[in-house]
């Protein structure tokens, strides 16, 4: 059973990381809350890119925001090289970069429908308002 302080822990390193993406113009931002189905993972969050030098830059985005704001860094990163789908693991939040076309094709969301999903809009706009 994970604690509250956990839990709160994963969810600064996904408003950071959101917030970061974000400011990179990550395109079609979502928040799937994975916990109940994965157990180790709380969080996958899926964001598009619309080139891979786009892709590239809002993961060093990702990786640099959570540093600052969260004070963790990722445990692994794996595609980088490609730039058509970045895995940003930090254990209990995985971000998934894609680039537009690669997304669709594996299609997360659909994948993991039966996982809530993270209301974006008010973090969005205090990142822009704060911006």
């Amino acid at each position: 059973m994970r604690s509250e302080e956990q839990a709160l822990d994963a969810r600064a390193v996904v408003e950071a990381g959101v917030q970061a993406a974000d400011a990179k113009l990550g395109e079609q931002i979502v928040v799937l809350d994975v916990s109940d189905q994965l157990g180790v993972v709380d969080y996958f969050v899926i964001i598009s890119g619309k080139n891979t030098r786009q892709v590239a830059t809002i993961c060093e985005e990702i990786e640099a925001g959570t540093k600052h704001r969260a004070g963790r860094g990722p445990l692994r990163i794996e595609g980088l090289r490609e730039a058509s789908w970045v895995l940003l693991d930090y254990g209990d939040v995985v971000f998934h970069v894609f680039l537009e076309e690669t997304r669709e094709y594996y299609d997360l969301e659909h994948l993991w429908s039966e996982a809530p999903r993270m209301d974006l809009s008010r973090l969005l706009a205090s990142a822009e308002a704060s911006g």
